[in-house]
């Protein structure tokens, strides 16, 4: 999948993981796993297929974005990051045809 970043400060602070452990903390190699995985997936679809990422929609004030889990509370958070979001007939999100994402977040615990 292609990854962008919201920020160049965002982009940089996971740009290796002594970077990203400098920045995150403990939680810096699972955030390492988590962009991995996100990278070599083919699509959305492929990441919602990992349990242990429980990837998901977020609803009411974060409409339109997603998150997969880092830890109990931590999330790393995006968005599709299509000129067009492919959706389905019935107005969801076309998970299989998601290939470019945006992270807008890392770490966030939106509960």
């Amino acid at each position: 999948m292609e990854i962008s970043y919201r920020t160049k400060k965002l982009e940089k602070s996971v740009k290796d993981l002594a970077t990203i452990q400098k920045n995150y903390g403990e939680q810096g190699h699972k955030i390492n796993l988590r962009l991995k995985e996100l990278k070599a997936a083919k699509n959305l679809e492929d990441i919602r297929n990992m349990p242990q990422t429980k990837c998901h929609e977020l609803t009411k004030n974060r409409k339109g974005e997603l998150a997969i889990n880092i830890s109990t509370n931590q999330r790393i958070i995006f968005k599709p990051d299509h000129e067009q979001i492919p959706e389905k007939e019935d107005g969801g999100l076309d998970w299989n045809n998601i290939t470019k994402i945006e992270i807008t977040e890392i770490g966030t615990d939106y509960h």
